[in-house]
């Protein structure tokens, strides 16, 4: 580590195997925070685009059963992926204003 950089702890925005967190230790500035940040850009227009998707599925009366059971698992994996996310963020906040 350089003199100028903070070591910290990040929740990758990803899980290993069998369901596991990932961490990085680093300073934030390399190549796999680069790419936590992309997947976390990602994960977050893909949650968004799919509350689209809610919304219209929704608003039709003709959507069975099987439809909205899947955008429910969906709905599901998206809010654990942000969850995620907010998780990260909050700790790599809290650790620059503390």
């Amino acid at each position: 580590m350089t003199g100028h950089s903070a070591e910290y702890v990040r929740l990758l925005p990803w899980t290993g195997s069998e369901g596991k967190p990932c961490y990085l230790i680093g300073d934030g500035e390399g190549y796999v925070s680069r790419m936590a940040d992309e997947v976390e850009s990602v994960q977050l227009d893909m949650a968004d685009d799919l509350l689209s998707h809610v919304d219209d599925l929704l608003g039709d009366h003709r959507a069975t059963s099987e439809q909205l059971r899947y955008v429910v698992a969906r709905l599901a994996e998206s809010l654990r992926d942000v969850h995620r996310i907010a998780r990260s963020r909050g700790a790599r906040l809290a650790l620059r204003t503390g």
